[in-house]
């Protein structure tokens, strides 16, 4: 017979990223507010380097306290480094939850440092709640992590239905998937945005009459084109020098740091662009509030542009799969298509555009769920199931 716990039960929140983190933070919030929980949060991956912004003294200055540090990340992006990164992060997450012995593990998404984490779970029979699980990203090897961090996970947050019917066919126990929407729009809803002279302050950069957010991140099926892409896109943005181009770095990914010298490269002399190595979620949601079109392959053009009722210009098939919103345009990565895309996009308005990807009350959401387990260890022992359709 199954007791029912009526202390405050230990939920470990995981996190390797800065973008990461900003989709977390409202989840965070609440968790650290719940009568019901205790928030433990244990960060690793690009969060403790100086190079990726050192972004956990933003975790830390937004108010959280940070129960564990995972050392992790090498400095190499080659393919064996990263390898090597999720072996560290194993050896180190194993250690922070034996000291933890959290009740829950919450993970968002799909990056190699979460693997480390679902991975780790499932050794040491942690029960494991996965966020964005059944997205479908044909472009990245993130696919495959997210599929596998899905069949490691107990508990489901997909964002979408049709992600919810991905993770059936994957054989994931419908009582256990629960469609909530995606976190980032809660943060859309409740952030404090800063107006034009704060984030030209923050930025030391004078916004244009017109402007651009770009993020590029490696390709990870087929990395060799990866390089050639972002040339295509720098070729392309070369045709507009009257518009403020603000460039985020890209994830530590194979060629990662190749992709962030090439961006440099091209910023560097040119007064009408800037790039930032982390812009923290306030920063990087106000700019695109202040934005004309979102440019690149990051999964914010498709989770976040669309509510701020602005176009994006979605190049090559890192993100092929994913549901998008009217307001997504995809382009192939071709500097002469890249331009026709920008200058359509530079003279559409949009207005009401329907974000696939909820309402803003995710984390709310999923807070309720987690409230209804009486117990998280018996959902330890999973079993395959058969979707009907």
């Amino acid at each position: 017979m199954t007791k029912i716990v009526t202390e405050r039960r230990k939920i470990c929140v995981a996190s390797g990223t800065r973008a990461e983190y900003g989709l977390l933070k409202g989840l965070l919030e609440g968790i650290d507010q719940s009568q019901d929980f205790s928030l433990q949060l244990l960060v690793t991956g690009m969060h403790l380097s100086p190079e990726f912004g050192f972004t956990k003294h933003q975790i830390t200055a937004d108010g959280f306290k940070i129960d564990r540090e995972v050392e992790a990340l090498l400095s190499g992006d080659s393919g064996s480094a990263i390898a090597k990164s999720i072996g560290l992060g194993v050896i180190g997450v194993a250690d922070a939850l034996k000291e933890l012995e959290p009740d829950l593990v919450v993970v968002l998404g799909d990056r190699y440092e979460i693997l480390a984490v679902a991975q780790t779970c499932l050794v040491m029979s942690i029960p494991l709640a996965h966020i964005a699980g059944g997205d479908i990203t044909e472009g990245a090897f993130d696919e495959s992590i997210r599929h596998a961090i899905s069949k490691m996970a107990h508990i489901h947050f997909p964002t979408t239905e049709p992600a919810k019917a991905v993770l059936m066919q994957l054989g994931e126990n419908e009582r256990n998937i629960h469609v909530v929407g995606s976190p980032g729009i809660d943060q859309i809803r409740q952030i404090k945005y800063l107006n034009k002279k704060e984030i030209q302050d923050k930025l030391k950069f004078s916004l244009r009459d017109k402007n651009m957010l770009i993020t590029f991140h490696p390709v990870t099926t087929g990395s060799e084109s990866t390089i050639n892409e972002l040339a295509e896109l720098l070729a392309a943005l070369e045709r507009f020098p009257e518009c403020g181009l603000i460039f985020t770095a890209p994830n530590a990914d194979p060629q990662g740091r190749s992709l962030a010298s090439l961006t440099e490269e091209f910023v560097e002399g040119r007064d009408n662009a800037v790039m930032a190595a982390s812009l923290g979620s306030q920063l990087y949601l106000s700019v695109m509030n202040v934005s004309d079109v979102v440019v690149g392959n990051s999964s914010s053009g498709l989770y976040e542009a669309p509510s701020f009722n602005i176009p994006t210009i979605n190049i090559g098939n890192r993100q092929d799969g994913r549901l998008r919103a009217e307001s997504v345009v995809d382009c192939a990565p071709i500097r002469q298509e890249i331009v026709s895309a920008l200058r359509l996009a530079l003279d559409t308005k949009y207005d009401s555009v329907q974000n696939p990807y909820g309402d803003g009350t995710s984390s709310s959401k999923i807070l309720k769920h987690l409230r209804e387990y009486v117990c998280y260890r018996d959902l330890l022992k999973k079993t395959f199931s058969l979707s009907e359709n």
